[in-house]
């Protein structure tokens, strides 16, 4: 357990820029961004004076010089009447405001994408429960979610990618597809592709792991490392699921994605060894995604990769087997930082990133680590609004202390979906 930072309490008169301070009020009741951070300004400086407080905590090791000595502090005309704010204050108190509505909106947001996920977790489980006993119906349901995600991503320009709560449970066996389905149809969109395309694609997805039903569970969900045979069994999956694809009648692009989406373009893949345009351009686009959900989602959360990980390793060890435009344009569109990233920023305040904006990757949301705000109640930052701070580093869930971890949360489970209110929520 982390000792408390050591802090002096300051006369307001004493203080000075370069001082890092802690505010103890609640966040709603003053102006600043954050609870604590180091004064830049003498604007920061003079709000601090009118927020009726007689002392503040001031953390030494944090800051960058001693407070005024008493001597130094110039002595002050008492007010005449209550003070009327400066116009920096006014605007300080604009911009919280805004600070205020943007996290509003933004917790709207993420509870209307949990509402958005579980439906569409339980459409897939009935999918998948009337296969065979309906499956002209269960295509007619497929092709419907497909559809109404699809109308959900092109609405507006911009597309938000959120991360979900991984108590969020019940579906669990149905997140890898919707989570392939989401960051593919996403990146198909970023590629410009048709929507015809798009819609293949997310059919595609939802389908493309649909032999796995055939495989027993204690080998498809197995934890530990799986032998020889039990590789090969689990591959199987693949041809299982063109056999019920043709029984399902579905197009041929679709049943591209199904037999391709482990094969790789350097020909590393799975089940026959296909290279660069012998896959199927939709299937090079899943052979992406489902890579990336795969390393941040093993049967084990104990040997899942972070997001950041997951991301670095595929391009740094196996960009060779992915088409080239789309890996980077996935990258860019997902951030340096994924949702789900644990990242320190510049004023040294943690954080997890929980949304990412695709036309602004390096400035996504952040829920800040600030023990003097609730959990319940914790800071989400929006990186592209808050233009003083930035991702300065990704760290490891391991590296937090116990107290910031639980504050965190970081998921076992890596479940996304996407904004489909962004037009009303954040409208441009």
């Amino acid at each position: 357990m982390c000792a408390a930072p050591i802090t002096v309490n300051v006369p307001v008169e004493q203080l000075c820029i370069g001082l890092y301070v802690h505010i103890d009020l609640p966040w709603l009741e003053h102006s600043f961004a954050l609870n604590s951070f180091k004064i830049k300004t003498e604007a920061e400086l003079q709000a601090l004076r009118q927020l009726g407080l007689k002392t503040l905590r001031v953390n030494p090791a944090r800051s960058d010089c001693r407070p005024l000595a008493p001597a130094a502090v110039v002595a002050q005309e008492a007010p005449a009447a209550i003070a009327q704010p400066t116009p920096e204050e006014l605007e300080k108190i604009r911009e919280k405001k805004a600070r205020i509505d943007r996290l509003i909106r933004e917790r709207e947001a993420i509870a209307a994408c949990e509402k958005q996920l579980l439906k569409a977790a339980g459409t897939l489980k009935n999918i998948t429960r009337n296969l065979f006993a309906r499956p002209q119906e269960s295509v007619r349901q497929a092709d419907e979610l497909i559809q109404q995600m699809l109308e959900s991503l092109l609405v507006d320009k911009d597309i938000a990618i959120h991360l979900m709560n991984d108590k969020i449970v019940g579906e669990e066996a149905y997140f890898h597809s919707l989570n392939v389905t989401v960051l593919t149809m996403m990146l198909a969109k970023e590629l410009a592709f048709s929507e015809q395309d798009i819609k293949l694609l997310g059919i595609g997805c939802l389908f493309h792991d649909i032999g796995k039903i055939e495989i027993p569970d204690r080998i498809a969900n197995k934890a530990g490392e799986l032998s020889r045979a039990e590789q090969n069994l689990l591959q199987q999956h693949v041809m299982y699921g063109l056999q019920i694809a043709d029984k399902l009648a579905l197009p041929k692009p679709v049943k591209d994605i199904i037999a391709q989406h482990h094969e790789y373009a350097d020909g590393a893949g799975y089940p026959n060894y296909l290279r660069g345009d012998k896959i199927s351009p939709l299937a090079r686009i899943v052979a992406i995604t489902n890579t990336y959900d795969n390393l941040c989602n093993r049967p084990d959360p104990a040997d899942s990769m972070s997001p950041y990980e997951a991301m670095a390793h595929m391009f740094g060890h196996m960009r060779k087997q992915f088409d080239t435009a789309a890996l980077n344009l996935f990258i860019r569109s997902m951030g340096i930082y994924p949702p789900g990233t644990i990242v320190k920023l510049s004023d040294g305040t943690l954080g997890m990133v929980v949304a990412v904006n695709s036309a602004k990757p390096l400035r996504p949301s952040v829920l800040i680590y600030d023990p003097s705000v609730p959990k319940s109640e914790a800071i989400i930052l929006d990186l592209e609004h808050e233009i003083s701070v930035e991702i300065i580093a990704s760290l490891k869930p391991g590296q937090l202390a116990p107290e910031v971890y639980d504050y965190l949360s970081p998921r076992k489970r890596m479940t996304y979906f996407f904004d489909t209110q962004r037009q009303a929520v954040n409208p441009h």
